[in-house]
């Protein structure tokens, strides 16, 4: 059963539960209504008249002489004398007055239904002035009267119930109509995912949720097409970069065995063919490590660290290559600083940052640490030529190398590690010129 029909079901059940219990309370209200109301207009009534006679007459006696009058009311009525307990006068016959003096206690001031047969009828007594005389006039209005009413009155609010009922469902169609189409659409979009078909997806157009729900589909397409491509690119550069050693390799081995060399270009040879192993072997311990870091994200064991040691630690594996570039290093960091980390691994990935830094600076490069709320900022500028505004992005994909860089993993490396560690690292312009790499990680304390 598809969203719509469901939604449209649910919502017209929900809405006959709501009318039904609305037309039960409405119905049986609207008698209860009709009766006060009824009640109210006899005893006006009966107000009239008892006043018309108190006026008129004025004792007992005398008011035997206006049965003639009530006989020409259009009443139904009873002159009734508590003292007595007895009718006196009625527009009824007497056998009806009997039985109605037999099936209900006319003594009973605080009963409004009476019974007569298998018919009720609403009663409202009027005392008459004074009160000692005990006489008091009771009007009577046929139950009956009153549920034709109500059920004329209950039919007209059925068809009004019926005509917005119908709206509402009409409504309900129209609106669950625009709340699944967006859906519907965006299944469309999903298949093209799974087909792969990143350049034939649409924009769906949506609100609220379903819009929030469209932005990261679309979102996880496009992060989706960027890896695809990342890993068709990571495959094309690695072959190349493994293919290149291996050549070299290849050529000077064939050389060699061949005897196409004399004794200093062998030796020679054997010195490349042995630098263009160490090569070889350093990206393939790297791709070793980028790839336990995609799989084995719980190898890392965090520990809590002290920034300062960790840079001063930075510093010293940094010197060598500082000192052979005449580097000025300038390290700046705030004390008592704390983070949870694998220090091997993080150690890793900011000397990788650094290292890079060095590369391409001409005279400076800078380390600064700050505590920025509740994280840890590590800034690693440097006053080289910097890095393109559409290179910034690709920067940390694998294989992607800067013009002096090496072998084009160092700084995905370093983003593995820093995710992993639940950190982000970004890229920007330094204001000594060149590159500034934004390293935020969580806080392990605070101040």
């Amino acid at each position: 059963m598809k969203l719509q029909s469901q939604l449209n079901a649910a919502f017209t059940t929900l809405l006959l539960i709501i009318l039904t219990a609305a037309s039960l309370v409405i119905y049986s209200l609207i008698l209860d209504l009709l009766i006060q109301d009824e009640q109210r207009q006899l005893r006006e009534t009966g107000e009239l008249l008892v006043s018309f006679l108190n006026e008129q007459y004025g004792t007992v006696s005398d008011l035997r002489q206006f049965n003639d009058f009530l006989q020409e009311q259009d009443l139904q009525l009873f002159m009734y004398d508590r003292n007595q307990n007895a009718v006196l006068f009625s527009t009824m016959s007497m056998s009806v007055v009997n039985e109605f003096f037999q099936q209900n206690d006319f003594s009973a001031t605080n009963e409004t239904l009476w019974q007569f047969g298998n018919d009720k009828f609403v009663t409202s007594r009027i005392l008459f002035f004074p009160e000692i005389s005990g006489l008091e006039l009771i009007l009577l209005t046929p139950l009956g009267d009153l549920e034709v009413v109500q059920q004329n009155f209950f039919i007209r609010l059925f068809l009004v119930f019926l005509i917005g009922a119908a709206a509402a469902v009409l409504l309900s169609y129209f609106l669950t109509n625009k709340l699944v189409t967006p859906l519907s659409e965006l299944k469309v979009q999903v298949k093209k995912v799974e087909k792969r078909q990143f350049d034939d997806m649409e924009r769906v157009k949506a609100t609220g949720e379903i819009k929030e729900v469209e932005q990261s589909v679309y979102d996880m397409a496009q992060e989706l097409q960027r890896y695809m491509k990342s890993q068709q690119t990571f495959f094309q550069n690695a072959s190349h970069e493994l293919k290149t050693p291996l050549m070299t390799i290849q050529g000077y081995a064939e050389g060699i065995k061949d005897g196409i060399f004399d004794e200093k270009e062998s030796e020679k040879g054997l010195d490349v063919m042995v630098t263009e192993v160490k090569r070889l072997k350093g990206i393939i311990n790297e791709m070793i490590l980028l790839a336990k870091l995609d799989s084995e994200p719980s190898a890392a064991e965090p520990v809590e660290l002290d920034v300062k040691e960790l840079i001063d630690k930075v510093v010293d594996r940094a010197i060598p290559l500082i000192n052979e570039k005449g580097i000025n290093f300038q390290h700046i960091v705030e004390n008592n600083i704390k983070i949870v980390a694998d220090e091997e691994k993080l150690l890793r990935a900011v000397l990788n940052v650094v290292f890079n830094g060095i590369r391409h600076a001409n005279s400076v490069v800078r380390i600064e640490v700050n505590r920025k709320r509740d994280q840890v900022e590590i800034l690693v500028e440097d006053d080289g030529e910097g890095i393109a505004q559409e290179e910034a992005n690709q920067i940390f994909h694998r294989f992607v190398k800067g013009k002096n860089g090496e072998t084009g993993l160092g700084l995905a490396i370093a983003r593995a590690i820093i995710e992993q560690s639940n950190g982000t690292i970004s890229v920007g312009k330094s204001e000594l010129g060149g590159a500034k790499f934004i390293i935020l990680l969580g806080s392990g304390n605070e101040k």
